[in-house]
């Protein structure tokens, strides 16, 4: 296995020039991926930006970090890994299809974390090939969140590995919860928080050149507001959050929320749960949570 450390993170505009320049990689079928881990030894959990993420994600600032936030310093290892010999394809048009974090502790500012990704499974998929990432973040050397991302090359003839099955059924009574809206801005917001300044979520033109015929939401700020209108206003201590990308959201844009009512009580808090159109006839995205709030 070979470890890469990446101590100074690239500026978005290096990163999306390496993306660019990964579009001459030439996508066709791969056995396996090269195994290789990226590594932040040290990425201290910074006030101010947690503060960011968590006002243009909708999370109270008395919940402290989102369970959702370590994602974010996982970015920088993600677009080293695309921009790299390790990714058999180009950056630009692989879809983010999934989704999967845990936290096994509560975060804190402050907290000083070392974040390693490394390169997954192989999935068959009828529209091209399914690769994964796996994400690990500790403190102290104790494992306290990690998370795997589930990506479709599409277009790759025989794609390997076993064939792609959904983790959530669709088979689920949901009510509408409530209803929120995705700002035109939001993509260059939420850009400016995450580093993940992807033309297709900044502007109507710029998502133009790529196939959209108007900007898209991150699906993981989609993913962020729907769990700031779930979650209560403290901190967690566990969490469990799957999801799978269905349908973009256009912006500017209004979303419903649907899900089933929420345990109550001291056992683990548990809630499947869509964010549709405004309609509530067409999926943006289905998830399921577990979690535990912080005593």
């Amino acid at each position: 296995m070979t470890t890469i450390e990446i101590t100074s993170p690239k500026h978005a505009a290096q990163m999306y020039a390496g993306a660019l320049l990964s579009s001459r990689k030439r996508p066709g079928a791969v056995k396996a991926l090269k195994p290789v881990t990226y590594v932040r030894p040290a990425v201290k959990l910074d006030a101010a930006e947690v503060a960011a993420y968590a006002k243009v994600c909708g999370f109270k600032p008395e919940a402290g970090v989102p369970v959702l936030y370590p994602q974010m310093l996982t970015f920088p290892l993600a677009m080293e890994f695309f921009a790299s010999e390790y990714c058999p394809w180009p950056a630009m048009g692989t879809v983010h299809l999934g989704n999967r974090i845990v936290q096994h502790k509560k975060l804190n500012v402050g907290d000083v974390l070392r974040v390693e990704m490394r390169t997954g499974e192989l999935l068959a998929h009828e529209k091209g090939q399914i690769f994964t990432l796996e994400f690990a973040i500790s403190r102290d050397d104790e494992l306290v969140w990690e998370g795997t991302m589930t990506a479709l090359r599409i277009g790759v003839k025989n794609p390997v590995g076993k064939e792609y099955a959904s983790a959530l059924s669709a088979d689920v009574d949901l009510s509408c919860q409530t209803t929120f809206s995705a700002p035109a801005d939001i993509g260059r917001r939420y850009g400016l928080v995450s580093g993940d300044m992807n033309p297709i979520h900044l502007t109507a033109a710029s998502a133009k050149l790529f196939g959209f015929r108007q900007a898209i939401a991150h699906g993981l700020w989609t993913k962020a507001r729907a769990l700031a209108a779930m979650l209560p206003r403290q901190p967690i201590e566990k969490a469990e959050v799957t999801v799978e990308f269905k349908t973009p959201l256009y912006l500017p844009g209004r979303a419903s929320l649907w899900s089933t009512r929420q345990v109550k009580g001291k056992q683990p808090h548990n809630a499947i749960f869509e964010v549709r159109n405004a309609k509530g006839d067409k999926p943006h995205l289905r998830a399921q949570l577990a979690y535990t709030p912080a005593e």
